[in-house]
């Protein structure tokens, strides 16, 4: 099983919902978080300022590596045999790759459900997984209120 997350709330619904599930004692689980990359002017300029690049995409991946074992932490207390990852990319692209590349059953994301304009113009990653992934693909939404 992959587990993709973000950060959000959304996905820590995914972990938790995975943390939960029913499971023999050799299933494994990865977890996966994208960076995405940062754009970069030809002239080394990030959203028209100059700062460091490399000192940015080192706090992002130093970030990125605890998010995803503080949920490595909640599945192994579960009884998951727990691998993580952190690639860097279009999200939708590393998921779909990744869940290919691991030979996954199943593909969990949380949902942040969001409609109408904000979904075109922010896209949809989970949508884009479903439609992408080879196996399986579970949703994770957050209850309403």
């Amino acid at each position: 099983m992959l587990v993709a997350i973000d950060g959000s709330k959304y996905s820590d619904a995914a972990v938790q919902s995975v943390s939960k599930q029913a499971h023999s004692a050799d299933s494994e689980v990865k977890v996966l978080h994208v960076i995405e990359p940062l754009p970069v002017s030809p002239d080394g300029q990030v959203w028209g300022f100059a700062l460091n690049v490399a000192e940015i995409l080192d706090e992002q991946l130093q970030a990125a590596k605890q998010l995803v074992a503080r949920a490595g932490e909640v599945l192994r207390a579960a009884g998951w045999k727990v691998s993580t990852f952190v690639g860097e990319g279009d999200p939708k692209s590393v998921i779909v790759d990744q869940a290919a590349a691991w030979n996954a059953d199943l593909v969990v994301v949380g949902s942040h459900g969001r409609k109408g304009l904000d979904r075109f113009l922010l896209g949809s990653v989970s949508e884009a997984v479903v439609r992408h992934a080879r196996c399986s693909v579970e949703v994770v939404r957050v209850p309403a209120p």
